[in-house]
């Protein structure tokens, strides 16, 4: 019996490896917004990052994020992202 691949992405913050499950997607959509993707669907260019403020503060220390999505990320979506990642912890 073969078992299923389970798809990796790699965290943009702390640069590992993890099932594409257990982390956050953001996503800049065609019109140019960056959203929060919690469902992992939504079309456009993502990037993945940890559960962890620590993962997100590396990012953002690095833009890492704005790379990423080829964008400059607006405050408000970091804050966002802060403030889900602390209800997580």
């Amino acid at each position: 019996m073969q078992t299923k691949k389970i798809p990796e992405r790699s965290c943009i913050g702390c640069k590992e490896k993890k099932p594409k499950r257990e982390l956050i997607r953001i996503v800049r959509t065609k019109e140019g917004s960056v959203e929060v993707d919690f469902t992992g669907r939504k079309s456009g260019r993502g990037a993945y990052i940890c559960n962890s403020v620590d993962c997100l503060n590396k990012a953002k220390k690095s833009r890492a994020l704005s790379r990423a999505l080829e964008c400059e990320i607006p405050s408000e979506v970091y804050e966002r992202l802060e403030g889900e990642l602390s209800k997580n912890e």
